[in-house]
């Protein structure tokens, strides 16, 4: 049984790799990460604000307004809230090279373009394989337009593309007018790889004390079926390698992403629910699973039921939107006729 997959040209022996988050933030960790069968590792998100802060540190741009409006305190986390420094940060990707033999993957997370994208340089020195690039951004302003949005995306690209030579990923969100014309604009610039999606932590309204607040909830399987759609759609007509981040908890959504065109899988909320042994017990499930169906590799089932090989094409695109709502106006007919 051969699990072997290539995720940017890296080699992996398994499609399970850990996305960014603090479950690599210390050596032991991640060699029980890699102990239990990650086949790579994505450290967590180095973001530009933490090294604008860092680098304005005479005059801390989030806390230049703290003595005029009470609540600005709360807006970002301050310099000690952060795990480790930009410096810290680059130094532990050399740590985790020399203690691992699997793969680490550095991630940068902003949406200007300033100085903070040398840190991609600074990662490369330190021995990463590859470099994610979070492009996390809320479009709140009525007057900035789509355009302006994806431009920004594109030249925050271009330009790491042009600063290093390791591999690149871009982390995208779903709520692009046109992703598939995104994401051929971001291979034409020289992208290796798209992770899809990122996740939107939603804030949430405290009542008793009227303030906003923080929500984080970790995934469910349920998550994976909008990735699942945009995978089949992109997978034979990207040429980069296609990544599955969110909503992947048991063997079954392994094998769909895999299906719809993944190339590999990065898992967060199972590990965080379930430890880091969970790697062992979701390959373990994989292999039985292909087993009983007749599955060499993961190559061979890989994109076997995205949009240009599916049986049904229409499944991913709007006429399944028509035959649901469908089904379920039957459902109601026979409900009330009951």
């Amino acid at each position: 049984m051969n699990l072997s997959t290539t995720y940017m040209g890296l080699e992996l022996s398994n499609p399970l790799i850990v996305g960014a988050s603090p479950l690599a933030d210390d050596i032991d960790g991640a060699r029980k990460l890699e102990d239990a069968g990650a086949s790579a590792i994505v450290m967590r998100s180095l973001f530009e604000e933490q090294i604008e802060s860092e680098r304005e540190a005479s005059f801390d741009h989030m806390e230049m307004y703290a003595d005029v409006f009470a609540e600005a305190r709360s807006f970002f986390p301050t310099t000690e809230e952060y795990s480790m420094s930009p410096d810290a940060y680059v130094e532990h990707i050399g740590r985790l090279k020399a203690a691992l033999d699997i793969p680490v993957i550095g991630s940068l997370n902003g949406y200007r373009i300033s100085g903070w994208l040398r840190y991609a340089k600074l990662i490369e020195q330190a021995g990463a394989d590859a470099l994610e690039l979070n492009v996390y951004h809320i479009a709140t302003e009525p007057r900035e337009t789509p355009e302006s949005v994806e431009h920004r995306v594109r030249e925050i690209v271009r330009t790491v593309r042009e600063a290093v030579h390791i591999p690149i990923a871009v982390k995208l969100s779903p709520f692009f007018t046109s992703l598939p014309y995104l994401a051929t604009e971001l291979q034409t610039i020289g992208v290796n790889g798209l992770v899809m999606f990122n996740r939107f932590y939603q804030p949430d309204i405290d009542l008793e004390d009227l303030t906003v607040v923080p929500k984080l909830a970790l995934s469910d399987s349920s998550e994976l079926l909008l990735r699942l759609r945009w995978l089949a759609i992109l997978s034979g007509r990207c040429t980069c390698s296609l990544a599955a981040s969110g909503g992947v908890h048991v063997a079954t959504d392994v094998i769909k992403a895999t299906m719809a065109g993944a190339h590999c899988i990065q898992l967060v909320s199972s590990l965080l629910k379930h430890g880091a042994s969970y790697i062992g017990i979701m390959l373990n499930d994989v292999k039985q699973w292909m087993e009983e169906h007749d599955y060499q590799s993961i190559r061979q089932m890989q994109g076997s039921l995205n949009l240009s090989r599916c049986p049904d094409p229409m499944a991913f695109e709007r006429a399944n939107y028509m035959r649901v709502l469908n089904s379920w106006y039957g459902r109601v007919l026979n409900a009330a006729a009951d």
